[in-house]
């Protein structure tokens, strides 16, 4: 079963660069005597991150069940911590991607809810990151009500309670948060009402240098001509996408889906990042649910050249699954290269 984030949370009525790019690289060195120009740094055309969702198996363990009996969100907004019960920590994510060689990494905001605030906490976490060579990139925020609700009041709140993830990503030195655009009405007023919302999100962010990026993540919000059309009616340099290949599920009564590769174009002239969702895997080791080279194709031909996280939601084991699709796109990469290097 593909279970994705935004299914995950709404059962329950839960509403919903690249920093020092070369991570790690040593430093200069001088001979004693005159040395030979080194050679010019090859840029790749993307770097490859992993979003913490891939391991969400392994940090929940049993309290999936919650997802049966519909609990799971008033839980997680009541005692977040009891919902942790699997064999993988948050504070150890970064240790496990650095042990797949990759190097940076995506955060989902419900698998340390309610620490967002705990400056020690987050002093571990930053602290693990830097023990492991794994750079922090972005906080993906789901649970923390509609950015585009009606009722202005409840607008407001929505945008308060991201405030905390806001510092959050600034304090572990990520360059972004990701939001959902949620609300109700017609397209057009939906388009206003979140507009609004984010446009005062960025304005709170943009005091701590982060950017606000809005992924597509069900409803109206996987319609790729109404969030590129919010995005554009936001109008504030913060303003940014998170397009996600897989994740165009417009709605599943009756269920409808947005074509993925003419949403991922609408959405690519706004992304700061891109989300490789992956399931699984045929015998040539390309993913069955997504072309994937059509879709990097889709990403570089919009100029980006930025990271892309994998997200893993199939059925084999996490870092099977991340280790599949990193190798698939480290090899498109190598394929692509001679043409957009």
């Amino acid at each position: 079963m593909k279970i994705d984030r935004r299914r995950f949370l709404q059962t329950g009525a839960v509403l919903g660069a690249a920093a020092a790019a070369g991570c790690m690289e040593g430093d200069a060195r001088s001979g004693e005597e005159a040395a030979p120009a080194a050679e010019a740094t090859v840029e790749p055309l993307y770097r490859i991150s992993l979003a913490e969702w891939s391991y969400f198996r392994e940090l929940f363990g049993p309290s999936l069940s919650a997802l049966a009996d519909g609990s799971f969100g008033d839980v997680l907004q009541t005692d977040p911590r009891s919902l942790y019960q699997g064999e993988l920590d948050h504070l150890d994510f970064p240790a496990r991607a650095r042990g797949l060689d990759i190097e940076a990494v995506e955060y989902v905001n419900t698998f340390f809810f309610d620490r967002a605030r705990d400056q020690e906490y987050l002093a571990d976490l930053k602290s693990r990151c830097d023990g492991e060579g794994v750079m922090s990139l972005l906080i993906m925020c789901d649970a923390e009500g509609s950015i585009g609700a009606p009722d202005a009041t409840e607008r407001a709140q929505t945008v308060e309670n991201h405030h905390k993830w806001v510092e959050a990503a600034a304090f572990l030195g990520c360059h972004s948060v990701r939001v959902n655009a949620a609300s109700a009405g017609s397209f057009e007023e939906q388009q206003k009402l979140a507009a609004d919302g984010l446009r005062q999100l960025c304005e709170y962010a943009d005091g701590y240098d982060i950017d606000v990026l809005v992924e597509n993540h069900g409803g109206i919000s996987s319609n790729g001509e109404w969030l590129s059309g919010t995005l554009a009616t936001v109008d504030h340099p913060r303003i940014g996408s998170l397009p996600d290949f897989g994740n165009f599920r417009v709605s599943e009564e009756p269920e409808e889906w947005y074509d993925r590769y003419r949403g991922v174009t609408e959405l690519m002239p706004f992304a700061r990042a891109v989300s490789a969702k992956s399931y699984d895997f045929d015998e040539n080791g390309d993913e069955t649910t997504t072309d994937y080279e059509q879709m990097m194709r889709i990403v570089l031909d919009a100029g980006y050249r930025g990271w892309v996280g994998i997200e893993f939601e199939g059925p084999m084991a996490a870092d099977d699954g991340i280790v599949k699709t990193k190798e698939l796109l480290e090899r498109l990469r190598e394929d692509l290269a001679p043409e957009y290097g």
